[in-house]
């Protein structure tokens, strides 16, 4: 099929699907996905997947927060409104404390949010995938194992028996 987004299989139990998604991973398909309508524990790692990138962009966002708000609360008591008062010194790290904290955590949430968005690909408004009836049931308790047809090892045949002889059920090709 010419226009064929690649071939869904749904699994009875969460078991059978963890093992499913380590013996696809096993294969060596590399575009596949899961879907389930609640996390699988491990699930990542059946993937076979590397560990998320998001923290480095929560860790860059956070420095970058305590960065500018050091340097704000600098600029203004050192150069832009030099004021002694008490004898107390032009800048102490006392002093801009709540700026540097609140400043951290929001653009740590930020870099977070904006990290998420960008190694998820999002957003995403349409996937092939909403195309199956079969997908659709998976907000409800169905586990579908989805390989993509852009994936080097697919071959329609080849890929579906392969899913049959791991145990997957309602075997469905989706299309584009």
């Amino acid at each position: 099929m010419a226009d064929s987004y690649g071939i869904i299989a749904s699994f009875a139990d969460t078991p059978s699907f963890y093992h499913a998604a380590e013996k696809v991973r096993d294969a060596g398909y590399k575009k596949w996905d899961t879907y389930s309508s609640f996390p699988v524990h491990g699930m990542p790692e059946a993937q076979g997947q590397a560990r998320s990138k998001v923290p480095i962009f929560t860790f860059l966002g956070g420095i970058t927060g305590f960065t500018v708000g050091t340097l704000l609360v600098w600029y203004m008591n050192y150069f832009d409104y030099p004021l002694i008062v008490g004898g107390k010194p032009f800048f102490s790290p006392v002093f801009p404390f709540p700026v540097m904290y609140e400043l951290t955590i929001l653009l740590a949430a930020f870099g977070t949010l904006g990290g998420m968005f960008l190694t998820n690909l999002l957003p995403q408004h349409y996937n092939s995938l909403f195309n199956s009836e079969t997908f659709l049931e998976v907000s409800g308790e169905r586990l579908v194992i989805a390989i993509e047809s852009r994936d080097p090892k697919f071959d329609s045949d080849l890929t579906r028996q392969f899913l049959e002889q791991i145990g997957g059920t309602d075997i469905e090709e989706v299309t584009k």
